[in-house]
């Protein structure tokens, strides 16, 4: 599966800019979120192939928005990669027991992060 379309949901707009700009370089289309209720909005304007998940954000974290789109039949098959600060082996398994398919820990490496997209594949 190529990565074509991606949603990246994160509270800092730092974030967000170094993720879009890293994602455009490779070709990639970017969409942005700022929390659930942004992901959801986005989710069900256009169904991207991946989605880059912040776990510490206002509202409804990361670990909740990711099992929520998971389970979410619709959704469902939409890979999710967290992308967080936290970096305790706990929330590494919680995370990945909520659905996600990979953990990488802030600052995001480059080739880190191009490694899990490949192996989505």
């Amino acid at each position: 599966m190529a990565v074509q379309k991606v949603l990246v949901v994160d509270d800092s707009k730092t974030e967000l800019m170094f993720l879009t700009d890293l994602l455009q370089k490779k070709g990639m289309q970017v969409r942005c979120a700022e929390n659930a209720e942004e992901a959801f909005r986005s989710l069900a304007e256009e169904k991207p192939d991946l989605i880059l998940m912040d776990v510490v954000m206002p509202g409804q974290n990361g670990f909740q928005l990711t099992r929520a789109i998971t389970r979410d039949p619709q959704y469902a098959d939409v890979p999710i990669i967290m992308c967080t600060s936290k970096s305790q082996e706990t929330d590494k398994v919680w995370g990945l027991r909520q659905g996600a398919r990979a953990y990488i820990t802030k600052p995001v490496d480059p080739a880190e992060l191009q490694a899990k997209i490949d192996a989505l594949g």
